[in-house]
């Protein structure tokens, strides 16, 4: 199945050019090449990569894993310990690879687990490692209860100077059984025109 165009949900186009700002929540639509849309996410127990792997499916572009080069303990308590760590000091740990041509992208969904009621260290490292003028910008969090909390404040915080979509946030402990959800929030994000 191919796709030629995807309509995006933006916010107001006044702030297109210069930022976005934290109360405004009007969107509009705006045209895209699904070659143009990059799905980069950080995924500690694979709950991020499966919702990143569903929104591909509804939106086409290219998956990017967002990787730190010293890798978190794979023991949950002490990868606890050590991301409280790093978000309270707001660490930026050194990721592995980077994203090829970053500049031909439009629309980048960036996806998190809810670590301390903010984005992963990781997403941080990649929030600030690119110019995300005029780009768009879709958040989406895994939680175990804590919903979005300030993943997307933090976000906006990170690169301001890029337009925000409609973000999503879903529970992680049953992300498996949320395809209709991920797959209704992701279409409401996009719309794909044959």
């Amino acid at each position: 199945m191919k796709r030629t165009a995807m309509m995006v949900i933006m916010a107001a186009s006044v702030f297109g050019s210069a930022g976005c700002a934290s109360g405004e929540t009007e969107p509009q639509k705006a045209e895209t090449e699904s070659g143009k849309v990059l799905i980069a996410y950080y995924s500690w127990s694979g709950n991020t990569r499966f919702a990143a792997e569903q929104i591909q499916k509804v939106a086409g572009g290219t998956l990017f894993e967002i990787k730190p080069v010293n890798e978190y303990p794979a023991d949950y308590g002490a990868c606890v310990e050590k991301a409280r760590k790093e978000c309270r000091e707001g660490a930026k740990p050194e990721l592995a690879s980077k994203v090829e041509d970053f500049a031909r992208y439009d629309v980048i969904f960036v996806g998190t687990p809810n670590w301390c009621s903010t984005m992963a260290p990781p997403v941080r490292t990649f929030l600030s490692s690119y110019d995300f003028r005029g780009k768009t910008v879709v958040p989406f969090v895994t939680h175990g209860g804590g919903g979005m909390a300030r993943c997307e404040k933090d976000m906006r915080e990170a690169c301001p100077k890029a337009v925000f979509g409609k973000g999503g946030a879903f529970p992680g402990k049953s992300i498996r059984n949320a395809e209709d959800a991920l797959r209704k929030w992701a279409e409401e994000a996009v719309n794909i025109r044959e």
